[in-house]
């Protein structure tokens, strides 16, 4: 397991434990406060990282540590940042592992391959990937490295690429925004009609454990969500339940916040805001029967309450 240090990455090791996986965790740094299991010191992920002792023994790989998408990017070359990382690391593990004779290996895409944005239907597994950005493009490129690799080799990949991860710990704009609802500050935000597809740390943990061990799961790729999709004044209210506090929500009509972003230079925040991105997971839920375990309203709970506690 990689990425364990994670607020995913935990989740997984103990979705992974409950189906009775040994788990081993192929860390950066030393993590005194991470779960009991077995930990190997692999260092910065590359094309030149050495796999070799935590690979031994292992019979599937779970890979979900990244560069993930920042805020506020300070590479001089974001694309090639992404790619030493997310595509050329990936590549690295991926070899090492088909020699090492582990049989699945199970990649942690996202949902950003597809696109950024839904107008009329969520997107699908067989949609053509669109990424827009350096991180996009790295997660993409890594998926084609793998197929590759595995076509040459007696190695089972799946791909699965969730879109927004919450539960506690959770960052980013989602995080912005709980802490603003926890100091009770009004948001623009009451006006918005859209629908995103997000994904419970808990239910994406569920399917990554579900995909390590399926037989029907080898080669394909799949795409994660809860059981239904949220408008943003939606999300912003089940947080703000959690929280036990009102979410102060102003009537901003969507095309002056767009405006407004478009000024302070956070026009793709805004957009993510007020657009929609849906994402069907009917795939994994067929062909692996597999059923969220937690509903969206309890995961918000969930977040906003460690929130409360935590502060």
């Amino acid at each position: 397991m990689t990425g364990a240090s994670g607020f995913i990455g935990g989740e997984v090791c103990r979705a992974l434990s409950e189906r009775g996986w040994q788990v081993r965790m192929a860390l950066r740094a030393q993590r005194p406060a991470l779960p009991d299991h077995e930990r190997v010191l692999v260092g910065a992920i590359g094309p030149q990282t050495d796999w070799t002792q935590a690979l031994a023994g292992v019979t599937a790989v779970v890979h979900l540590a990244a560069r993930v998408h920042v805020m506020r990017e300070v590479a001089a070359d974001p694309d090639a940042a992404f790619t030493l990382v997310n595509t050329q690391g990936t590549e690295c593990l991926v070899r090492q592992a088909a020699r090492a004779g582990v049989r699945r290996f199970v990649y942690v895409s996202s949902i950003k391959v597809n696109g950024e944005a839904t107008t009329g239907r969520p997107f699908t597994e067989s949609d053509p990937p669109d990424p827009c950005d350096p991180y996009a493009r790295s997660k993409a490129a890594a998926e084609q490295v793998i197929a590759r690799v595995a076509r040459g080799a007696a190695l089972e990949y799946v791909i699965v690429r969730p879109p927004l991860v919450y539960g506690p710990g959770v960052a980013g704009n989602l995080g912005l925004l709980l802490r603003a609802l926890r100091l009770g500050l009004p948001l623009p935000l009451g006006a918005i009609d859209n629908r995103r597809s997000l994904v419970g740390v808990w239910n994406l943990a569920d399917l990554l454990a579900l995909c390590a061990e399926h037989p029907a799961a080898a080669g394909e790729t799949f795409l994660a969500a809860d059981q239904s999709d949220l408008s943003t004044p939606q999300l912003l209210r089940l947080l703000a339940a959690g929280l036990g506090r009102p979410a102060r929500l102003w009537p901003v009509p969507p095309r002056l916040l767009g405006w407004l972003g478009a000024a302070a230079g956070r026009r793709a925040a805004v957009e993510r805001l007020c657009g929609s991105l849906q994402v069907s997971a009917d795939k994994a839920r067929h062909l692996l029967d597999w059923a969220p375990p937690v509903p969206p309203a309890e995961g918000l709970r969930r977040t906003a309450r460690a929130v409360s506690v935590s502060t």
